[in-house]
């Protein structure tokens, strides 16, 4: 048991009991929607980034971990950086073309481009 199940407790401070098992929150991930199903929008981001652009991809309904590797496939093909978190995925730089015909590709079919 590591020191995250510690925090996961619900209650518990202390038991005598020697056979109580721990209740743990559980973490529940929403189901990811298949690809064809994905409401993405592409923009661009200026604000609180010092002038810099990056490219915002939102609207991603599904688990953290696949949202990381779309992510993953996303900064490869674009050759950038990023991150994904919170449902978004930001890469540095303006890739919407880039990124709006990958997901094209990939079958996001509701994928759609915003901003100037």
């Amino acid at each position: 048991m590591g020191k995250k199940d510690k925090n996961k407790r619900s209650g518990i401070v202390f038991s005598t009991d020697p056979d109580y098992e721990y209740a743990y929150q559980q973490d529940d991930d929403a189901a990811t929607l298949p690809p064809q199903q994905q409401k993405l929008r592409v923009l661009i981001d200026r604000k609180q980034r010092k002038g810099k652009e990056v490219t915002l991809v939102t609207g991603f309904v599904g688990s953290d971990d696949d949202l990381k590797e779309l992510a993953k496939a996303l900064k490869n093909k674009c050759g950038v950086g990023g991150s994904a978190k919170d449902g978004e995925i930001i890469l540095q730089g303006d890739k919407r073309d880039q990124v709006v015909q990958y997901l094209l590709a990939e079958g996001y079919s509701g994928t759609k481009k915003s901003g100037g």
